[in-house]
């Protein structure tokens, strides 16, 4: 026999066979926050919904392939491929909308050290938010650092990296998110990135030029100031 306590209340049951991307999307509205492709949204995705995401994408990509008259009932081939890009987008190549940025463990600038630093160059790969086709590239950092400036292992560069482009981006976009990040992680002098990348949605469809890259950057502090620093970041740049 039911006790009064276990019965679904009204809230359940209206919750009852809702999406968990309307659930998701109805949080992030009364936020008042943007969920733009480029966007995090981690903060708004409950214990357990990520997996619930993934079946969702699944079945509406299963109707996709449905929509394409492509035979996945007796195609070998074709069979788990709804899944498959499922969990592509949701756990691997959009993963940076999904999860939280990596933990970053900062260091006190001890020896007070204020000469130029450059990592790279860092292989970044992405997919553009006109075509969801690919777009990969290499990234270099520079940052000119002062005594107060928080000191991050190498490797976070490229984590760093990954979190913001495993989302779908425009290049341009991307590159200020980045420079966004890490001046907020680091608090340096200045700052500058150089992201040069090939676009398959140039390479792959519409003019199909395999040759052609986009290369953009973003100058930041006494990068923007001092043109001698500038030239020597771009000089010391193996391109």
């Amino acid at each position: 026999m039911l006790m009064k306590a276990d019965l679904p209340t009204p809230t359940d049951q209206a919750d009852t066979g809702t999406p968990v991307s309307v659930k998701i999307r109805e949080r992030i509205v009364a936020a008042r926050k943007r969920f733009h492709s480029n966007d995090n949204i981690a903060e708004f995705i409950e214990p357990g919904e990520l997996e619930k995401l993934l079946d969702e994408v699944e079945h509406k990509m299963q109707g996709v392939l449905d929509s394409m008259v492509i035979d996945t009932q007796s195609d070998h081939n074709t069979g788990d491929t709804a899944r498959r890009v499922a969990k592509m987008y949701v756990n691997e190549v959009f993963r940076g909308r999904y999860v939280k940025a990596p933990p970053i463990t900062e260091f006190p600038n001890a020896e007070h050290l204020n000469e130029l630093m450059i990592v790279g160059p860092i292989t970044v790969r992405s997919a553009c938010s006109h075509h969801f086709c690919p777009v990969i590239g290499k990234i270099w950092i520079g940052v000119m650092p002062n005594e107060h400036t928080n000191v991050i292992g190498l490797s976070k560069y490229a984590r760093l990296a990954e979190w913001v482009m495993g989302r779908p981006q425009i290049q341009e976009e991307a590159v200020v998110q980045l420079a966004d990040l890490i001046m907020e992680k680091t608090q340096p002098d200045g700052l500058a990135i150089v992201m040069e990348a090939s676009h398959y949605c140039m390479a792959w469809r519409g003019v199909k030029d395999m040759d052609s890259k986009m290369v953009n950057s973003v100058m930041r502090g006494v990068f923007l100031k001092d043109a001698a620093l500038r030239r020597e970041f771009l000089a010391l740049i193996p391109r």
